[in-house]
């Protein structure tokens, strides 16, 4: 299955995925195979697995990252020549 990532908890090492209409699926870090931690909005593919706590990610692959989310510095910044006293 594909789908995007709807939260990560650094804190808790585990996320979950966007499951269309139903329940949102667990992803835990110990079953992320090409990175170590989710960004929300990346791409992933994976295994479903049900268990007694709900839909459980397996075998998570990160297929893209969401550029859209990244903070630009210097925006909404003013510029000012170096030296110049305002």
């Amino acid at each position: 299955m594909q789908t995007v990532v709807k939260k990560w908890f650094r804190d808790k090492e585990c996320g979950l995925l966007e499951n269309g209409g139903g329940p949102d699926i667990i992803v835990r870090k110990a079953n992320l195979l090409n990175c170590q931690f989710l960004k929300a909005g990346a791409t992933v593919e994976f295994e479903c697995h049900p268990e007694k706590q709900g839909l459980l990610a397996k075998k998570v692959k990160l297929l893209s990252q969401n550029k859209k989310g990244k903070k630009d510095k210097n925006r909404g910044a003013k510029k000012f020549p170096f030296g110049v006293m305002t």
